[in-house]
Order: C-alpha cells, then sequence, then structure tokens
C-alpha cells in the first residue's frame, strides 16, 4: 500500500465530509443559534455517538481489523474473512438491538447521566430526552456502519469508508434548510435526520462490500473460535474506548452546569477543530493500521516503525499550521463563519476564544492516531486502556480545579492538557517496548515545522 495514495483517498473524501459538517454547523448556528433548543439538540446528538463508541469505531477496528486481515491475507483468503465477518455480525445485531431497545426505555435516566445540569429546567430535560428518543437508533445502524467499513479498510478499499460521514451531514443539512423556523421544530427535523442519515451510510458501505466480494448473511448466533479472539482483543479496547466515552461524559456534565448556550459554544468550536483532526488524523490512523498490522505478522517491525515515522511527518506538516492559525485568529475565524442569525457577537467570542485554547492540542490528538496502532496492532489494546485510566483520571482533576475559576475555558485547557499526556504516554511506552523510535530525519523537520509555523503565528 502508498501510504500517499491512501492518506489521499481517504482525506480527500473526509474532506467532502467535513466540508458539508461545516457547512451544517453553520447553517444550525444562524437557526438555532447557542440556546436552549441547541444545547438539548446536541445532547440528543452526542447520546448514540458516546455509546456507539462502545460498540463500534475505535474499538471495533482495534479488534476487527488486525484479525480479519490475518484471515484475508492467510491461507483461508476471502472465504475464512468472509466466514469470520459473519459469525461477528451474528453476535453484534442482536446485542445492538437490545442495547437500542433498553436505550430507549432508560432514555430518561441516561439524560440524566449525560447532562444532569438540565434537570433544573423541565423544559429543557423533556425535550432533551424526546430528542435523543428520536435519535438513539443511530447507534445501532452507525455500529454497523462501523463492521462493514472495518472490512472494506482492511482490503484496503477506503473510499465508501471516508464518504460515508457526508451522507449524515448532507441529510442534516437538508433538515435545516428545510425547516427553518429554528426552536423545538427544527430540533425535532434534525434529530430524525440523523436516523435517516445512519440508514443512507449503511445502504453504502453494505454495498460497497457485496462489491468487493463480502455478502454477509445473518445466522444463528454462536461463540466460535474466530468469535472468542475476537472478544479476546476487543473488549479491553471497548473499555478503553469506554474511559474516553467517561471523559466526555464527565465533560458534558461540567458544560451542563455552566450557562446556557455553552453546550453550542464548545460544539461549534470542537467542530472547526475536529476539520483538520478528521482529515488528517483519522486518515492517518486509518491508512497505517492495516499495514502495520500485516508487517507486524510478517516480523518486520522495521517497516511498521517506517510507516509510523512517515505518518508523523505527513501529519504534523499538515496539522501544526492549522493548530497555530486556530489559536492566533480564533475569535475572528469564528465571527466570519459562524456569527449572524441566532448567533451573536457574543457567542462568537466565546466559541472563537474556546476554539484558540484546545487547538493548542490538536498536533497532540493526531499523534495519538498515528501511536495507537502501534498497540492495536499487535493485539494490545490493554496497555492503551490503562494510559486512558490515567488520562481520565488526570482530565476529572483538572476539571474540578479549573471549571469553577475559568467556566468553560478552564475545560477548554484541561481537554488540551489531557490530549498532550495521552500523546506522551502512548509514546514513552512504545518507545521503552522497543516497538517505536522517532527518527532523527523525522524530528529535525518536525522543528522546522514548528518554528515556521510559530513565525506564521
Amino acid at each position: 500500500m502508498k501510504l500517499g495514495k491512501a492518506i489521499g483517498t481517504i482525506g480527500s473524501l473526509t474532506l467532502v465530509s467535513r466540508v458539508l459538517g461545516f457547512a451544517r454547523e453553520m447553517v444550525m448556528a444562524r437557526v438555532l443559534g447557542a440556546n436552549m433548543f441547541a444545547d438539548a439538540f446536541l445532547v440528543a446528538f452526542r447520546l448514540p455517538n458516546t455509546f456507539r463508541r462502545f460498540f463500534g469505531e475505535g474499538a471495533f477496528s482495534a479488534g476487527f481489523v488486525p484479525l480479519f486481515g490475518q484471515r484475508y491475507h492467510g491461507e483461508g483468503g476471502i472465504d475464512e474473512a468472509r466466514r469470520f465477518s459473519a459469525e461477528v455480525l451474528a453476535i453484534f445485531l442482536p446485542a445492538l438491538l437490545v442495547f437500542t431497545l433498553i436505550g430507549q426505555i432508560a432514555m430518561p435516566a441516561l439524560v440524566w447521566l449525560l447532562a444532569s445540569g438540565f434537570a433544573g429546567d423541565a423544559e429543557k430535560f423533556d425535550l432533551t430526552i424526546w430528542l435523543s428518543r428520536l435519535t438513539f437508533p443511530y447507534l445501532m445502524l452507525i455500529s454497523l456502519v462501523s463492521l462493514f467499513s472495518g472490512l472494506l479498510n482492511s482490503m484496503h478499499r477506503f473510499a465508501a469508508a471516508a464518504f460515508a460521514p457526508a451522507l449524515l451531514n448532507l441529510a442534516m443539512l437538508v433538515a435545516l434548510l428545510l425547516v427553518r423556523e429554528g426552536g423545538p421544530k427544527t430540533a425535532e427535523a434534525l434529530s430524525i435526520a440523523v436516523v435517516i442519515g445512519g440508514i443512507v451510510q449503511l445502504g453504502l458501505v453494505w454495498w460497497s462490500a457485496r462489491r468487493a466480494g463480502i455478502s454477509l448473511k445473518l445466522r444463528r448466533p454462536r461463540i466460535t473460535p474466530g468469535v472468542r479472539q475476537f472478544f479476546k482483543v476487543v473488549i479491553p479496547a471497548t473499555f478503553a474506548a469506554g474511559v474516553y466515552q467517561i471523559s466526555i461524559l464527565i465533560d458534558t456534565q461540567f458544560v451542563s452546569y455552566l450557562a446556557e448556550g455553552s453546550m453550542a459554544h464548545l460544539n461549534y468550536a470542537d467542530r472547526l477543530n475536529q476539520l483538520p483532526l478528521g482529515i488528517i488524523g483519522t486518515a492517518l490512523g486509518t491508512a497505517i493500521l492495516p499495514s502495520i498490522s500485516k508487517y507486524v505478522d510478517q516480523g518486520n517491525p522495521q517497516e511498521a516503525e517506517r510507516i509510523q515515522n512517515q505518518a508523523i511527518d505527513i501529519g504534523m506538516l499538515l496539522t501544526l499550521p492549522a493548530a497555530i492559525a486556530f489559536a492566533a485568529a480564533g475569535v475572528p475565524l469564528v465571527t466570519a463563519l459562524f456569527r449572524g442569525g441566532e448567533f451573536t457577537a457574543e457567542d462568537a467570542v466565546v466559541t472563537g476564544t474556546t476554539l484558540a485554547i484546545i487547538a493548542l492540542g490538536l498536533p497532540a490528538y493526531v499523534l495519538v492516531k498515528v501511536f495507537t496502532p502501534g498497540f492495536f496492532a499487535r493485539e494490545d489494546t490493554k496497555t492503551p486502556l490503562r494510559i486512558a485510566l490515567w488520562v481520565l483520571a488526570a482530565n476529572i482533576a483538572m476539571n474540578f480545579a479549573l471549571v469553577p475559576f475559568y467556566g468553560l475555558y478552564g475545560l477548554a485547557i484541561a481537554l488540551m492538557l489531557t490530549a498532550w499526556l495521552n500523546c506522551a504516554l502512548l509514546y514513552i511506552t512504545l518507545n521503552r517496548r522497543g516497538h517505536f523510535s522517532l527518527s532523527p530525519e523525522v524530528l529535525r523537520r518536525v522543528s522546522r515545522q514548528i518554528l515556521a509555523g510559530l513565525a506564521m503565528g
């Protein structure tokens, strides 16, 4: 696999999704603003996204991609890989159905768990529960998207999985343009659009998998040797993802007690911060995991290390300028892009300052995406879990220390610092085990990139 070509494919298609997502946020800022309705929808949207990371995406890929790749590149070939995928789906789908049903029944408790600060306002709390019930089926849909995306990525077919999120953003953008009066009606339309977007995403990756020769048939759930191996790898990764989601849950709890609109301010700032992270960090992590897994399986760790160094070089070249630009010009950038309609000048100042703070952690987020495949490729998901626990403890401590004095800005500082802590712990662990070392050449180039970025800032 050509790393540059894979990153280009994933990054360019992710760019389409991020641009649509950015357009969605611009329209949402003007239509909904930063108020009770925006806060309620954002919590409702965050709820399935929080739980999907327990069942899909990072945790699922950490267990599925290396094991699928072993079978696909091994003696059994595509037939063995197809059989393994069907066995995992047979367990995965019923679990998702049961969890989705339980979630609908227990929605008031789930909303309180995520944003108990809303409970003081009965109208806001009830609206959040209703919107959450509308969005929650998205959990099952996007988790299945993760399964099909994982097998496509393992076959180095990155296009469909990279483009799929664009369909969600497009569905939500259409809802905003069709229901423009704001308030609860627009929030409801957005919530319904989330589920429609999930259905279309699943259709795309399912069709792409069929074209690639992987047609999965539903079968009776059985704990096969392959499923046992999958659980052995994915359960620690799920706990690691769970630790990260607990961190997000705690952050959301803190924000729910801040001034009305704080949830929206953080969301709009994070949307800008996620633009380079999604295009660069996600593309890098997705592109290098199958290749690192292959070289580790072949007993060629030097080539795996070379790929990670190359990923760092590319990632920092593209990320450092973005991070410094956001930090230097956060407020004017947010003012130019979001101000208008229901989004006021004061909203722009709060959002822009929050962006300037969290953007300083952007390079760390990208480096984490590069370092974690070094563990996952070796079927080691326990070490990232242990590191995640330390980072969670640090994040909680910093929130309690900073938020009471600095509000939303204190939470942003904690997010930025814990990102660098996570990055440092992952690198130190890989380095001590002899699995990865930053090459002198890459170190020199990154040093020059930092100096040039600071001069630009």
